[in-house]
């Protein structure tokens, strides 16, 4: 079965290390453009479910404004604590000038 994406966004809506919190089917997820590239992952952080929105990008990684916690945005990976859990990453695709993002499994 092929994965369904749902177009969610201009790639000009999201600056260089920018990020979009986007709602799929009651899924919300956060688009991160750092390094040129666009990754979708889980809204909220593992370790005490709060918002990843506005946590810094650098080195392909996101860090949690909260408490530090930092996961690779390209396969959700833990790389600092507190967090011990992975984020749920989703597929996303750069379609003409949108992003899609499927949240099929």
């Amino acid at each position: 079965m092929s994965k369904t994406f749902s177009v969610v966004a201009s790639v000009d809506e999201i600056p260089e290390d920018g990020q979009l919190r986007v709602v799929i089917d009651d899924i919300e997820i956060l688009i991160c453009h750092h390094a040129q590239r666009f990754y979708a992952l889980a809204y909220y952080c593992s370790h005490e479910n709060l918002p990843l929105e506005d946590g810094m990008l650098e080195n392909g990684c996101i860090i949690c404004p909260y408490h530090g916690a930092e996961f690779c945005l390209k396969d959700g990976s833990v790389q600092a604590s507190p967090a011990y859990e992975n984020l749920k990453t989703y597929p996303l695709k750069i379609i003409e000038n949108t992003i899609a993002i499927s949240i099929s499994n």
